[in-house]
């Protein structure tokens, strides 16, 4: 039986016990680590890349429309590449040797049966978003990814598709990649569906369903889907591109994509990333100062543009116009607590928010956060974990993270193999001296260049 990490639920730490890094286990830390430089108050531009929600919808989109697709300002990071590996194997024709403008060779809902498995690597999005695409194919397309990918359930989105027509297998053990989609189209239909664990497994269904033989209709038990802003991103990229999908009036609680509605090429420009710009409104928040990120708009339909109002509840400014949006800490440098919080609309940035609430002035409740324990890491016991060599109080929950702020101190950072932790827990460095993140790499996946980025401020 492996030791427990201090600090970690005892219910629901195993899946990061299991993964954790060798040096949680008595050896030595590794070289590959880098300790953040302390500043403030800031006042300087946090450039960030393309959004890779949208990248990543776009690229199904232009991939199954009919006709050529410009894809410009694509985020071009891990998930992306492994979702452009993915599609080439399933015959779409990608041109992206120019950074700025991506060309995409739409097969007009037809996708070939590729060789071999298409390995996703630990791109959720992927993962889901060809479990549906695939069953579009001309023959058995089996997807399968990393040993965390094989730990993130997928039996809701299976059950979904065999609903609506597709012949699937799942693999795995607990509902879990690997799987195997034999091809042949979707039906279509009225089901009911089940989105309590991921968004995702609805953006999968609805990218696919305007190619299905009857209208597709999705229904869900009312505050039965998990983040439900990435839906109506999912949506709004589809109109783009063509397809007839929204929500119906009445009942309010579905959603019809109308057979044949196909997707058409066209230009598709994709917006600042507002994931990646919450590091740089929580440095704001947490070093002082003033932090401006162009290219995004209070707007934007990206969900973690929320974090601006919590920012706000927080003591933070925020202000934007037509060179973007400007988050300045407060005055005093005193961050309020917003009490007890729920963060289940925009989860990824949660774990910055939860770093942000160490230093406020009483502890923060973050709630809606069950999606978290099935990400590229539990997240929520490595916020809890992370936090308390911080020098924080903290304690997680099923679906809670409670915060209590006291003196913090140098610490060395683990990662987890997961993007978000090592960006969040980056930002306390701002202010704490000594802090350091071990495999500093992990961020390729969304952002290769976060750690030149954050010395720019």
């Amino acid at each position: 039986m492996p030791k427990r990490i201090r600090g970690v639920n005892s219910k629901h730490g195993r899946a990061l016990r299991e993964q954790r890094p060798a040096s949680v286990r008595g050896v030595p830390p590794p070289a590959n680590a880098v300790t953040i430089r302390p500043r403030g108050p800031l006042g300087s531009r946090f450039e960030v890349p393309g959004s890779k929600s949208l990248t990543n919808r776009a690229l199904v989109a232009a991939a199954l429309a009919a006709g050529d697709s410009r894809i410009h300002g694509a985020l071009d990071a891990d998930d992306t590449r492994v979702m452009r590996n993915a599609l080439r194997s399933l015959g779409v024709a990608i041109e992206d040797a120019d950074p700025g403008k991506w060309t995409v060779a739409g097969r007009a809902g037809r996708l070939t049966a590729p060789p071999e498995a298409l390995d996703v690597r630990d791109s959720g999005t992927t993962a889901r978003f060809l479990a549906a695409a695939a069953c579009l194919a001309d023959g058995p397309v089996v997807i399968d990814g990393s040993p965390r990918m094989r730990e993130r359930p997928i039996g809701a989105l299976a059950d979904a598709l065999r609903a609506l027509g597709a012949d699937l297998e799942v693999m795995g053990e607990a509902e879990c990649p690997p799987l195997t989609l034999r091809g042949g189209g979707l039906l279509g239909g009225h089901i009911e569906m089940d989105a309590r664990r991921s968004s995702q497994y609805v953006s999968a269904v609805l990218l696919a369903a305007p190619y299905a033989e009857r209208d597709v209709i999705l229904h869900f038990a009312p505050g039965s889907i998990a983040s439900r802003p990435y839906v109506d991103l999912t949506l709004s990229v589809m109109k783009t591109f063509g397809a007839d999908a929204s929500w119906l009036p009445d009942p309010p609680d579905e959603i019809r994509v109308r057979a044949g509605s196909a997707y058409a090429g066209r230009d598709f420009a994709v917006e600042g990333d507002a994931s990646s710009a919450v590091y740089g409104f929580c440095a704001a928040a947490i070093a002082g100062g003033s932090v401006l990120v162009p290219g995004l708009a209070r707007d934007s339909l990206q969900p973690d543009i929320a974090v601006l109002e919590v920012l706000e509840t927080m003591g933070c400014t925020v202000q934007g116009d037509a060179g973007g949006l400007r988050v300045t800490g407060p005055g005093d440098g005193k961050l309020k607590s917003p009490g007890a919080i729920d963060l289940d609309r925009l989860p990824d940035a949660a774990l910055a928010l939860a770093v942000t609430a160490a230093f406020c002035d009483g502890p923060t409740r973050l709630r809606g956060l069950g999606t978290l324990r099935i990400k590229e890491s539990d997240r929520l016991a490595g916020l809890e974990t992370e936090l308390r060599r911080l020098g924080a109080g903290a304690e997680a929950g099923p679906d809670w993270l409670q915060v209590q702020p006291a003196a913090l101190h140098a610490a060395s950072i683990e990662t987890y193999d997961d993007h978000r932790i090592a960006m969040s827990f980056a930002l306390a460095g701002l202010r704490i001296p000594g802090i350091e993140i071990r495999d500093p790499g992990c961020t390729a996946k969304t952002w290769p260049g976060f750690f030149e980025a954050l010395e720019a401020l």
